[in-house]
């Protein structure tokens, strides 16, 4: 029999028996996070978690130890005159044995026989089930879970080989699924056999590096469905924090797995881990789990178990889940402004903030961060330009707290760029636009029709900035070159302006324009290093010239001889301002044939030229347009796709959710012209839908938190049924007269929104 004899001064036999059917308490020296472990030379996972400094993450906190349990676990003594003979002298431990004995425990443990197959395990459930005799099954899960050793002889594929590789786990999926699945069907005698089971297997500590059956343990053991509920989650919680508490080796395998796993388990994994840190925040019944300063690292476990998800979710080929299932709606209703505070001044801290892993907060959270952050900004520039006024001595004009935008609608985009230029140190003020020769009051509505119509003007084709490509229904940047881009840089702080000012734009910019967006979260003093160049790639062109993409992918894919029939050199051509221009891909790239050998050179070149080289300056100048106004630790809680949410918004109406959360005021929902004006809008053609939602809001595009956020009123004026409808774009108003029946309001109100541009006084 293979012994395992313990260092001194251990806990008794007795207790440590006791031990087996507890976990233990939290550490009094263990902080509300975990410590990542040394670095090692396997891919960084710096996208786990959201780091914001060079020289420190922000990563959990120093590793935890087991109170109570120490390097082992005493066994009865060999013999009854072994602890005779010893009690009175000293006890016998690893250190004290002669070397000879003490080199079998170096040695790796004989992994036991295990060959039930899954056929196997499934007829005795049913046998089971038919005769009322469970104590086989039973009898089975206490083995198979009493140990890391014994998960992997039941479930490892083979106990031979290694299987130490990223690819595959070496564990038998189909078998791990069976027995979870027939788990709720088995009496819960048998249920606490696994929880009891898992206890023990957590209980045993190892001295070093964790091996890969280890790992296939905790890999088996997290997709338990017993997690689900609150009465496990002291278990589930101490689970979570070995696996979080790995090095980052380790988490590299388990990154791996968990990517191999089907979308159904892998989505069960992700709202199991929800679930616990939403019940852990707001449990319904408090006194079902221990207060929460005895398990403050519970959250911190979980999320960076999530992180590990969502890092397998984003290497996946094609992603499993869509980046919104990782958002935890939960943490909406948590100050997440305190979060993000946390996260600003401690940097270099230890502490555990969501922040750290903006993968599970939501767009909704992140627009709320950055709207605050933005409101802070303001006060502050304003606070400061009374504070010169002031000091000077000056007259104080309550103008300059302001932004201040005047233009005339005949001239607009050149007023615009002149007043934005003239106003540049004012950028991060509030924003009052003002049109010539009109009397609108800017509460807002100004400001949407300012943005909707500049934006109409700048991408039109005519003005040759952007390029639309009908394919893909996106515009681009036209690669035409000239002296000056400082038109480029008013699109960047348009944008900057409309995320800074919570305005959603009508723009149709592919997503990797968003993705060089996000390559340098601040504006570098040197303006000589390169900015915007991302990491592209052919699916990215995809996104912007379909065709040309599909080209470049059947080049990939020939199996006849490239350089004869493709006739292709490493030099491009391309069409500006109605002149065909060629460009080397590489130097001497003119005499460089494309063969079988270099066309994923030829594909990768090409793809970055088209996506980033050729339109280098004017989105170098775009870029330090946006980021002049945007330039915040907030935008780096943003991934591309929010990024550009939070710039355009959705453009998909939802008129059944805009009647739902309409608001009334002289009407109620069930007096006839309110029937009636929803039956008209119900029944208009998307045309006619953006039309309205323009009218009432001065913007057709949909806000992050959808209709709801528009707080849309109607409200009844007593006028003439002549009058058409009129709207306060600045309040999302839309006033309506008593029409006498369903004909006459759609009659008004088609004139009144296809005639909507231009404002008299509000």
């Amino acid at each position: 029999m293979l012994l395992n004899i313990t260092r001194e001064n251990h806990t008794p036999l007795h207790q440590a028996e006791r031990e087996r059917d507890r976990l233990p308490p939290i550490s009094s020296n263990s902080s509300s996070g975990l410590d990542r472990g040394p670095k090692l030379p396997y891919p960084s996972l710096n996208f786990i978690s959201n780091h914001r400094k060079e020289d420190g993450s922000h990563s959990l906190s120093s590793q935890f130890i087991l109170p109570g349990i120490r390097h082992g676990r005493e066994l009865p003594p060999i013999c009854p005159n072994v602890r005779l003979k010893h009690q009175h002298q000293h006890r016998i431990t690893v250190d004290n044995l002669p070397p000879e004995v003490r080199a079998r425990f170096a040695s790796d443990p004989v992994m036991p026989l295990r060959i039930k197959t899954v056929k196997e395990f499934q007829e005795d459930i049913e046998r089971a089930t038919v005769s009322g005799d469970w104590k086989q099954v039973h009898d089975f899960y206490l083995t198979t879970f009493g140990s890391f050793l014994e998960l992997n002889a039941a479930f490892k594929k083979d106990s031979s080989p290694p299987f130490n590789t990223i690819e595959d786990s070496g564990i038998n999926t189909k078998f791990v699924n069976a027995v979870y699945d027939a788990l709720s069907l088995t009496p819960p005698d048998a249920q606490r056999a696994v929880l009891k089971g898992i206890i023990n297997s957590l209980l045993r500590e190892w001295k070093g590096r964790r091996t890969k059956d280890d790992l296939r343990a905790y890999f088996i053991l997290v997709q338990n469905p017993q997690c689900t509920s609150p009465a496990t989650y002291v278990i589930y919680a101490h689970l979570l924090r070995q696996i979080a508490v790995l090095v980052e080796a380790d988490h590299y395998f388990l990154m791996h797995w968990f990517k191999k796993l089907s979308q159904k388990r892998f989505k069960q994994l992700v709202e199991r881990l929800h679930l616990f840190i939403s019940t852990r925040l707001f449990p319904v019944k408090p006194e079902e789990l221990p207060p929460m300063a005895k398990c403050s690292w519970w959250i911190p476990s979980a999320t960076k178990v999530l992180s590990l998800l969502n890092a397998a979710n984003i290497i996946s080929s094609t992603p499993i889940l869509p980046f919104v299932d990782f958002y935890n709606p939960t943490l909406d209703h948590t100050d997440f402004m305190e979060d993000y505070r946390i996260w600003q001044t401690q940097g270099n801290s230890t502490r555990f903030t969501f922040c750290q892993f903006a993968f599970i907060l939501s767009t909704v959270v992140k627009k709320a961060v950055i709207q605050k952050d933005s409101e802070q900004q303001m006060i502050s520039m304003a606070r400061q330009s009374l504070v010169d006024k002031v000091s000077r001595r000056q007259r104080v004009d309550m103008s300059l707290l302001f932004l201040n935008i005047k233009v005339r609608r005949l001239q607009l985009v050149s007023d615009s760029m002149d007043e934005l230029t003239r106003n540049r140190a004012d950028l991060k003020k509030k924003l009052k636009v003002s049109f010539v020769g009109e009397a609108g009051l800017d509460m807002g509505g100004l400001t949407k029709e300012w943005f909707l119509l500049l934006v109409r003007q700048i991408f039109h084709t005519d003005y040759g900035m952007f390029t639309f490509f009908k394919d893909s229904h996106c515009h681009w940047f036209s690669s035409w070159k000239c002296d000056n881009f400082s038109e480029f840089r008013l699109v960047g702080v348009l944008m900057g302006l409309a995320v800074y000012n919570s305005i959603t734009l009508d723009i149709s910019f592919p997503p990797c324009v968003y993705k060089k967006l996000l390559t340098l979260p601040v504006v570098p003093c040197d303006l000589d290093p390169p900015v915007g160049m991302a990491t592209l790639t052919l699916d990215d062109l995809q996104q912007v010239m379909p065709d040309l993409s599909h080209g470049l992918a059947e080049l990939l894919s020939y199996e006849g001889n490239v350089e004869e029939d493709f006739c292709t050199t490493f030099q491009v051509s391309q069409e500006e301002l109605g002149v065909i221009k060629s460009y080397n891909l590489k130097p001497g790239g003119d005499k460089i044939p494309v063969t079988n050998q270099n066309r994923k050179e030829y594909v990768q070149l090409y793809v970055d030229f088209l996506l980033n080289k050729s339109i280098y300056r004017q989105f170098t100048t775009f870029y330090y347009g946006f980021h002049s106004v945007c330039a915040s630790d907030a935008l780096m809680l943003l991934r591309p796709e929010e990024v550009e949410i939070l710039v355009c918004g959705s453009p998909n109406l939802d008129m059944s959710s805009l009647q739902k959360a309409a608001q009334y005021e002289g009407y109620s929902k069930t007096d006839p012209t309110i029937r009636a004006f929803w039956d008209v809008v119900l029944g208009f053609p998307l045309k006619f839908q953006k039309r309205l939602l323009h009218f009432s809001t001065g913007s057709d595009r949909v806000p992050v938190g959808g209709m709801a956020d528009l707080n849309f009123k109607i409200s009844k004026i007593d006028a003439s049924t002549d009058w058409l409808p009129i709207s306060h774009t600045c309040f999302n108003q839309i006033c309506l007269p008593p029409y006498k029946n369903k004909k006459e309001l759609k009659q008004k109100l088609t004139i009144a929104i296809s005639n909507a541009e231009g404002f008299g006084l509000e």
